[in-house]
């Protein structure tokens, strides 16, 4: 540069600057064009980001929700090489669901999806496009609506019904003496769970695989029960390869190892009913009202293919998904339903007092009798709030740049909704993390779980909104009527049931729930239940 002439510096310098200005003007005007960037969650780890601060012993929807009490109702994690956008109040939900829906619409590719989902085949795991329209208009019509709901009514109440004199019958033969003062000791997360699963399974494959007239032995049983709860357990696990791509050949935890097997072992068994199906179809037997969902969609797309994926695959992904959502949400929710009821005597009282009302104690109950059940459903409302399923949404991933009120949010970014955060914000729910019941009778009576209420989104909003709603709420209010009028129930201590130990997330824990149980009708209502009625 000594070299240069004086005139030849004085030009360069004053190049270097205006490119500098020029660079400052454009980044200032781009930031004012497409707005500023969510906080940032402060601590993030080198390459790991945020996910260290997940990890605790607090549940990950507590953490996020303490997050928001200090960012607010809109901040931004990082999970590895990834963003992700917190959501925390109705507001930002309500924005989310209607006007930036379509953009959030789309999943991550996640490890889980690849291996586990039949290759996202899949309805709640499949890509935002023409199969996943199609597919959930099947999913609704051959499952899922009113009227199917109703044509199979008859066998949710014969596996209820049957499943409750099974437990009257372990009653009866446990007595001493006739004794009517025994107490029989239940596991009632594992009748829940159990129930829920011969009821999906039923509707869904034709089959009963706990209790009396089950096609297979109880072991057989319970390993394919215990293989869907590893499949939800696994299908939540962020492994290191989602955060850190170039890491996947590691599998550290040997969760895709786990994957793997765990998916092989479920469609073994899916399989077996499909064919099982196929025979009973080609032998010409008669199929009875009973026809199931497998039944329907050999139907429907047998011997077809729909957007690249075959009959069987469709079939098969679809199968698996009906059972593990019937099952898992389903029990998770009862299991919610009772321990909040047990924890809170007075309210379980006012529960029974308007079943005996309404119903009284010469007969069982119908599905007929829940629309006059209303505190009943006020109480499932409220466990539903307090307890959401997933109180996480499923992940999602922003395909577009959008717009969060004054945030600029980039293409690629991931989705998550704290449900359990908007459901008890103190802005919008008085005593929040109180269990009152009345308030869906008063305050929030017009309140719903549709999802166009966006302070109360269990089953979540928008397009990807569970399809299930009506199903799920309908199993729950039976279910819940039907056990409470049957049984006295009480703990088998006199202190509170430790609701952090009950459930994680959609995965029921190893620690049992026990209770004490008696019969609340005579003994000939209960002999009227006749095996799958």
């Amino acid at each position: 540069m000594d070299y240069l002439p004086q005139n030849s510096l004085n030009s360069f310098a004053i190049g270097i600057l205006s490119i500098i200005f020029l660079c400052l003007f454009l980044f200032h005007r781009s930031k004012s064009t497409h707005g500023r960037e969510p906080p940032l969650v402060e601590g993030a780890w080198p390459i790991l980001g945020h996910l260290p601060l997940l990890t605790g012993s607090k549940p990950t929807h507590h953490t996020l929700g303490a997050m928001a009490d200090k960012y607010g109702p809109i901040f931004t994690i990082k999970l590895g090489a990834s963003r992700a956008l917190v959501i925390s109040n109705y507001e930002m939900a309500k924005e989310c669901f209607t006007t930036n829906d379509l953009a959030v619409s789309y999943r991550p590719n996640l490890v889980a999806c690849e291996h586990m989902t039949y290759n996202k085949a899949m309805l709640g795991f499949a890509p935002y496009g023409s199969y996943w329209r199609e597919m959930r208009k099947i999913v609704t019509l051959g499952f899922l609506s009113n009227h199917r709901i109703d044509l199979l009514s008859h066998v949710r109440v014969s596996e209820l019904q049957t499943s409750i004199k099974e437990l009257f019958n372990a009653w009866s033969r446990g007595k001493d003496n006739n004794n009517n003062n025994f107490l029989l000791l239940v596991e009632l997360k594992q009748w829940f769970h159990e129930l829920a699963f011969n009821t999906a399974l039923r509707m869904v494959a034709g089959k009963r695989y706990f209790g009396e007239s089950a096609v297979v032995d109880e072991i057989e049983a319970q390993r394919c029960l215990k293989s869907l709860r590893e499949f939800m357990r696994l299908v939540g696990v962020f492994t290191v390869a989602d955060a850190i791509p170039y890491l996947r050949w590691f599998d550290f935890g040997g969760h895709e190892k786990a994957m793997k097997e765990n998916a092989k072992e479920l469609d073994s068994v899916v399989t077996e009913w499909l064919e099982e199906h196929r025979l009973k179809r080609g032998s010409g037997e008669k199929v009875t009202r009973d026809e199931d969902f497998m039944d329907v969609m050999l139907s429907m797309i047998d011997g077809t293919t729909i957007h690249g994926f075959d009959a069987d695959t469709i079939i098969k992904a679809t199968t698996l998904a009906l059972v593990l959502g019937a099952t898992d949400t389903s029990s998770v929710t009862h299991v919610w339903a009772m321990c909040l009821l047990l924890n809170n005597p007075h309210t379980l009282q006012k529960v029974k007092e308007e079943i005996d009302v309404h119903i009284g104690k010469e007969r069982l109950v119908t599905e007929s009798d829940i629309n006059k059940l209303v505190y009943l459903q006020a109480v499932v409302k409220e466990a539903l709030r307090l307890y959401p399923a997933s109180p996480l949404s499923g992940a999602r991933e922003f395909r577009e740049d959008c717009m969060f009120g004054d945030y600029h949010v980039k293409k690629g970014t991931r989705l998550i909704t704290n449900l359990w955060k908007i459901q008890t914000d103190p802005n919008i729910w008085s005593e929040p993390l109180e269990f009152k019941p009345e308030r869906f009778l008063t305050t929030h009576k017009d309140v719903d779980v549709k999802g166009q209420h966006f302070e109360f989104l269990p089953f979540g909003s928008g397009r990807r909104i569970c399809p299930g709603i009506s199903f799920g709420l309908r199993t729950a209010h039976l279910t819940l009527a039907s056990f409470l009028h049957s049984f006295e129930i009480s703990k088998t201590s006199s202190e509170p049931i430790d609701m952090s130990a009950v459930v994680e997330t959609t995965n029921i824990k190893v620690v049992p729930l026990e209770v004490l149980i008696k019969p609340r009708l005579s003994p000939n209502i209960y002999e009227t239940v006749g095996p799958w009625c």
